[in-house]
């Protein structure tokens, strides 16, 4: 996911800033990416994307951005996505991943 380090930006709607965020994925055995914004504790902050869940086939890329109010600027610590794997009987282990980026 990029920017490693995004900024906060304010939209084109007053008490409102936005992030351009793109993800590319290179695992060929996931599909979905769910997005979520976290405070240093890593509890969820509100914000708003067009879609939490995104379907990328391996190796697409997908640019998104992510808005949140003004009071949520200052606790928005990290933005990640998280691989979503589906149930597959056959395969014995699968491995989930998240990955952050950290607002400076």
């Amino acid at each position: 996911m990029t920017p490693t380090y995004p900024k906060w930006v304010p939209s084109h709607m007053d008490g409102v800033w936005k992030t351009t965020m793109e993800m590319f994925n290179k695992r060929k055995d996931v599909e979905w990416y769910e997005i979520g914004v976290f405070d240093e504790k890593w509890q969820p902050v509100n914000f708003v994307t067009t879609y939490r869940l995104f379907n990328m086939p391996h190796l697409s890329r997908v640019k998104f951005d992510v808005y949140i109010a003004t009071p949520d600027v200052a606790i928005a610590e990290y933005i990640c996505s998280k691989s979503k794997l589906r149930e597959i009987r056959e395969q014995k282990t699968m491995v989930a991943s998240r990955v952050c980026s950290r607002f400076k």
